[in-house]
């Protein structure tokens, strides 16, 4: 987390949280969500505004966690603001060597392949579970061909959320939470 992030919430430790506002799609691409998008419907169905602006993307990303609960969010100054999820919390790009990091930059190591029923492939990682870029989906037939990488194990998407413990709507938590 940047130290400015640290200092905001030292000096305001209660600004409430922010819900809905923000999205993360399945090729790691960050949406700024308003209230006529959210009007619109839940994300992915009503995306937003693709950010563009690289400096903040790397800001969001620098201060990208979860909470306790599995809802991941940006720590922006005092102020969390929770991410809306397409599919998993990470998107992992994969490296000609088969070596993984996140659509944030984290490297990381490959633990098991699963494959959804619409194809999707996800890898379960020490720092959780992402969804391999729809741009790497070669790299990482080779590397299950090669045997550098396990078979698939057969899932469902709607079960993968609760088995790793991220929250894909955090704003629909918070609306059920009342």
């Amino acid at each position: 987390m940047d130290e400015i992030v640290k200092q905001a919430l030292a000096k305001w430790p209660n600004v409430p949280h922010c819900h809905g506002w923000l999205g993360l799609d399945a090729r790691g691409n960050w949406y700024m969500r308003d209230d006529r998008t959210q009007a619109e419907g839940p994300f992915p169905a009503a995306k937003g505004s693709l950010l563009r602006h690289d400096k903040l993307i790397d800001f969001i990303q620098r201060n990208y966690e979860h909470d306790a609960d599995g809802q991941w969010f940006f720590q922006n100054g005092p102020q969390r603001v929770y991410v809306e999820l397409e599919a998993a919390p990470w998107v992992w790009r994969v490296d000609e060597d088969f070596a993984l990091q996140t659509h944030t930059g984290i490297a990381t190591e490959r633990g098991a392949c699963l494959l959804d029923e619409a194809g999707k492939l996800y890898l379960a990682t020490p720092i959780g579970l992402g969804l391999v870029h729809t741009q790497d989906m070669g790299l990482a037939a080779d590397a299950i061909e090669q045997g550098v990488w396990p078979e698939p194990e057969q899932v469902q998407a709607i079960d993968l959320p609760l088995r790793f413990s991220h929250v894909l709507s955090p704003a629909r938590r918070h609306v059920a939470a009342g």
